[in-house]
C-alpha cells in the first residue's frame, strides 16, 4: 500500500489513503462479500485445517500464523510456528492458524468476467521469512476462475488470486500491485546491491510493517 502522507506505525498517527487500490476495494465491496477479506472465512470455505486464535490445533505440527484481515498486504504478520494442542494462547487475538501447503506460489489476475489477465510466481531464498520473496516470474501457468467468486454479489472489475500449489490463499478485488510486466527481483534495503541491474522503485512497502523495507524491484538494464 501507499505510506500514509503523515505519521508513521511509531507515532501512533495513522492515516490510509483513501486513493490506495486495496482500500478503494474494502470500500465498493458489497457487504455481503466482505468475507473475502477474512483469510479465515475463505480458508473454512475451502475446508482447510484452521481455526483464530484459542481454538487449539488437531496436533502437534507447523502451522501458518496470520493476521485475520490484513489490508497492508505483503505477508505483514505471517509466520511458520510450531503448535500443539496443549497450547491454545500460542495464536494471539486476530491471528488464526491454518495448515501449510507445498507447492508453488502463484498471483493470477482476472478480468471482471474472470478471464485470466496475468500470472507470476514468487520465489523465496531457503529460511527466508514468509514476507521475504526475492523473485517474481512471469509464468505460462492458466488457472480456472475459483467457483467460488462466480457467485459474488457484487460486480468487481478485477480480482486478484494467489495460490501454493492447487490452494487459494488469499483473494484480492483488484490487480497485482506490482509491475508484473517484467521478471523482478526485489531489492530489499539489507541485500547486497546489484550494480549490474537497474533499480525500480516502487511505492508498496506495506506502511512500514515489515521488519525490513522493501525498496523496490532490479530490471535488466536497457
Amino acid at each position: 500500500m501507499k505510506p500514509p502522507q503523515s505519521g508513521s506505525p511509531s507515532s501512533g498517527t495513522r492515516i490510509i489513503m483513501t486513493e490506495d487500490a486495496e482500500v478503494r476495494a474494502w470500500n465498493s465491496c458489497h457487504p455481503d462479500d466482505l468475507w473475502i477479506f477474512d483469510k479465515l472465512l475463505l480458508s473454512k470455505k475451502f475446508n482447510y485445517f484452521c481455526a483464530p486464535g484459542c481454538v487449539p490445533v488437531p496436533k502437534a505440527n507447523f502451522y501458518v500464523v496470520r493476521p485475520v484481515v490484513n489490508l497492508y498486504g505483503m505477508g505483514v504478520g505471517a509466520e511458520v510456528k510450531w503448535l500443539t494442542s496443549a497450547d491454545s494462547t500460542a495464536v494471539p487475538p486476530g491471528y488464526f492458524w491454518c495448515e501449510v501447503f507445498k507447492g508453488r506460489h502463484l498471483s493470477i489476475d482476472y478480468d471482471h468476467n474472470g478471464v485470466q489477465l496475468t500470472c507470476v510466481e514468487g520465489f523465496r531464498r531457503v529460511n527466508a521469512p514468509l514476507y521475504k520473496f526475492s523473485e517474481w516470474k512471469v509464468v505460462n501457468q492458466i488457472r480456472e476462475f475459483p467457483d467460488v467468486l462466480k457467485n459474488l454479489v457484487g460486480t468487481y472489475e478485477f480480482y486478484n488470486v494467489e495460490m501454493i500449489g492447487d490452494k487459494i490463499i488469499e483473494v484480492h478485488l483488484r490487480q497485482n500491485h506490482d509491475p508484473i510486466q517484467n521478471d523482478l527481483k526485489v531489492c530489499w534495503e539489507k541485500d547486497k546491491k546489484r550494480e549490474n541491474l537497474r533499480l525500480l522503485r516502487h511505492h508498496e512497502d506495506a506502511d512500514g510493517y515489515l521488519p525490513e523495507k522493501r525498496l523496490g524491484f532490479y530490471i535488466s538494464k536497457r
